[in-house]
């Protein structure tokens, strides 16, 4: 098993302030590391986990066996969680974590076509039981879509070069491979892009793995699915790693949080204000110290941010 160091681990956990008899839900199981550190601070209480990978599920039994009378894992996608906690007899939750991204050891495997630094087969699923992969994607889409998705998902300034380059050559023959599609977006950039620091591909395979996985669609589900679920005083944290991933929790969390504007002067009284049903735990994202930094790469872009429901949800 590769080894997997969990990014914001003691931030994660500090910001959910878990009760030991608490019902807690980890929404990305990856490799359990998370997991692993809220089940031990559970005593009555237990821990749901999700992940999409039945990999990363069969992987994580091994990091979690000693808390496993603690724990139930579950093969599925956090955008569907409060259907799956239901079927279970669970309606309300005392917290909600979410890793969001690949995990590096999805990132190392070269088979399962993530890396643009390992040759292998255009896939890029996380569930590998959903038919669309990358393959797909660069093979079927036309030209104005990929433009669109690398442009919206990578960021990416040069999206219509490269889109039109991917046609180009699968005209020619399929793109199956991923030094393939690389190949491809090195000769579609401009020779300066080429040579910037950082890799020339990495906003392309980023995109294309959002596309791939629906990731951002599914984040504004399960971020609802989450905070749908919470009890009061119950607290959602969530890891991003990407701009597109942190705005949508940044926003969302704005949303939650905020009541509509009431002029002062208005003749209101103030019980009757409307209240938010949450605040924020964390006023700026939490990132990692320097510490972590040295030792964990991949906490170089990590940001963690944090809600409390504060007002009983209306039946």
């Amino acid at each position: 098993m590769m080894e997997h160091q969990s990014v914001l681990l003691n931030e994660t956990i500090a910001a959910l302030q878990v009760k030991p008899e608490g019902i807690y839900v980890d929404g990305t199981l990856g490799r359990g590391g998370h997991s692993k550190v809220l089940a031990q601070q559970l005593t009555s209480g237990h821990l749901y986990a999700f992940d999409k990978d039945e990999t990363a599920i069969e992987e994580s039994r091994e990091v979690l066996k000693d808390e496993m009378d603690r724990i139930t894992l579950i093969h599925g996608d956090f955008r569907t969680m409060k259907e799956a906690l239901n079927r279970l007899g669970i309606t309300k939750v005392d917290g909600v974590m979410m890793d969001l991204g690949v995990s590096s050891p999805q990132f190392d495997d070269p088979s399962r076509g993530f890396s643009y630094r390992y040759d292998a087969r255009l896939d890029m699923r996380m569930d590998q039981s959903q038919s669309k992969d990358a393959w797909q994607v660069v093979n079927t889409y036309r030209e104005q879509e990929l433009t669109r998705i690398l442009h919206t998902y990578g960021e990416e300034r040069y999206a219509s070069s490269i889109a039109r380059m991917i046609v180009k050559e699968r005209a020619e023959h399929p793109v199956d491979t991923t030094l393939q599609l690389v190949d491809i977006i090195r000769r579609a950039l401009p020779a300066r892009e080429v040579n910037r620091k950082g890799h020339p591909a990495k906003k392309t395979f980023q995109a294309l793995r959002i596309e791939v996985n629906g990731e951002l669609e599914a984040l504004q589900q399960g971020l609802s699915e989450a905070a749908d679920l919470l009890a009061l005083h119950g607290r959602l944290a969530v890891i991003t790693f990407q701009s597109l991933e942190d705005r949508i929790v940044k926003d969302y969390f704005r949303d939650l949080t905020s009541v509509p504007y009431v002029a002062p002067k208005l003749p209101i009284p103030e019980s009757e204000i409307e209240q938010a049903s949450f605040a924020l735990v964390t006023r700026k994202p939490v990132t990692a110290d320097e510490e972590e930094l040295n030792e964990n790469h991949r906490a170089h872009s990590a940001k963690l941010r944090a809600i409390e429901r504060t007002k009983e949800a209306e039946k």
